[in-house]
């Protein structure tokens, strides 16, 4: 095989999935007018080559990187433009990863340690913008305008050392307000310490909007505002949950926005919204959970406390607030995931299989082993099929518990599985 260094490009369009299931031949029209556009001719002006193209992807090598990031830059430029023209259902958004790095080549495609690092950046970067790796930007300085920030070290799936990776749009930028040049305003409301930033792509996150006072009480208005930035303190110390941080969050403060927008925007699954007005001699506080991506009202609850009482009794609404929206939200994420499932069809009979054999069968010990037996097949065919890891981690710790493990070690086991499924 053909080795050699190169910058690679790959792009992804965000959503696919979720903008083929509402219009299958209008979501492919759209992709293929954008790609003959847009994408194609701004690569072939940058001297990039096309090494394939996927359902909603690309893999483009560069033998320049200032060539791979300018096109990236231009690309993003011309896609925000292009998406402020567009109603909302009929954008495409990107994200664009890029490195520089050592390939493979065989037969024209291109792989290797390279490829895979520009892969992970792209499935971290924010909607709209591009990470690239710290090889790359050292060679870029100095050649482009554009800022950037650095995120510093970070974990990167299937990557065995940590990589120093920079982002674009910069986090002044977007706490600033600012968005990619050129159209409609790229991603936003960035946390304001890195240590917020998410170092997957897969971590559930959300975003809550200052409640709005619906009385020109000014004592109301600061109470607002001052349960705004509780509920924010308190969620963001959930585990498994990236809270977008008050300045983000405050910048729709007096706006009436619409959520998948703003789910866009901040690059959220979760939207919290709510209002503060006084109802006879009480103020009562509506809070509701929202999907950003359908726009999806998941739930709502109110909360009455007597007007006399309000301030008093802050810290007791923001407790209940977040008592009630941490189970909702991990409800919201159990059923996100049911539904994706797996793409492998003989892996997703193997877990309906296993899913209701005790049930049809009773608890006893064969019964427990041959679930297991076939998530463990569900399994191989699909490793990163969350649910069977999940439904396995539960039948062995059911069977430790009732005395009737299927196989040794059954304990340890069950953890193991249930840190996979969370993983």
């Amino acid at each position: 095989m053909e080795r050699r260094l190169a910058a690679i490009l790959v792009a992804d369009v965000v959503g696919f999935s979720g903008l083929m299931e509402r219009d299958e031949e209008g979501t492919l029209h759209r992709l293929g007018n954008f790609r003959r556009s847009i994408f194609e001719p701004i690569v072939a002006a940058h001297r990039g080559r096309i090494v394939k193209l996927t359902g909603d992807g690309a893999l483009v090598e560069f033998q320049s990187v200032v060539n791979a990031v300018d096109c990236a830059l231009e690309v993003q430029s011309s896609a925000s433009q292009r998406n402020g023209e567009c109603q909302p259902e009929d954008r495409l958004e990107l994200r664009i990863g890029v490195n520089l790095g050592d390939i493979l080549i065989e037969s024209g495609d291109i792989y290797g340690d390279g490829v895979n690092l520009a892969a992970r950046l792209e499935q971290i970067a924010p909607v709209g913008g591009l990470c690239i790796s710290d090889t790359a930007y050292e060679h870029i300085q100095g050649k482009i305008s554009e800022p950037f920030s650095d995120l510093g070290e970070q974990k990167i799936k299937n990557i065995a050392r940590p990589i120093r990776v920079w982002r674009w749009p910069c986090l002044d930028q977007v706490n600033d307000g600012a968005g990619p040049p050129g159209g409609a305003g790229g991603p936003g409301g960035e946390p304001e310490s890195l240590a917020q930033e998410p170092t997957e792509s897969g971590q559930a996150s959300l975003a809550v909007l200052p409640l709005v006072s619906m009385s020109e009480r000014a004592d109301l208005e600061f109470l607002a505002d001052g349960l705004t930035e509780d509920i924010i303190t308190l969620l963001s110390r959930l585990p498994g949950f990236l809270v977008i941080a008050r300045n983000s969050s405050f910048m729709y403060k007096g706006k009436s926005p619409d959520i998948r927008d703003v789910g866009r925007q901040l690059n959220v699954r979760y939207v919290v919204e709510g209002s503060l007005r006084p109802v006879a001699d009480k103020i009562r506080v509506t809070v509701q959970l929202i999907e950003a991506e359908s726009g999806s009202h998941l739930w709502a609850e109110r909360f009455d406390q007597p007007a006399e009482e309000i301030e008093a009794l802050q810290d007791e609404i923001t407790l209940s607030i977040a008592a009630r929206l941490e189970p909702e939200l991990a409800k919201a994420e159990i059923e996100r995931i049911r539904r994706r499932g797996s793409d492998n069809m003989d892996a997703w009979a193997y877990y309906n299989q296993a899913n209701g054999l005790l049930m049809l069968k009773g608890w006893h010990r064969d019964t427990f082993a041959e679930s297991a037996e076939l998530l463990h097949r569900a399994i191989e065919l699909d490793p990163e099929f969350a649910l069977a890891h999940a439904y396995l981690s539960l039948i062995l710790a059911l069977s430790h518990m009732f005395g009737l493990p299927p196989e040794e070690d059954a304990e340890s086991h069950a953890v193991a599985a249930a840190d996979l499924a969370m993983e």
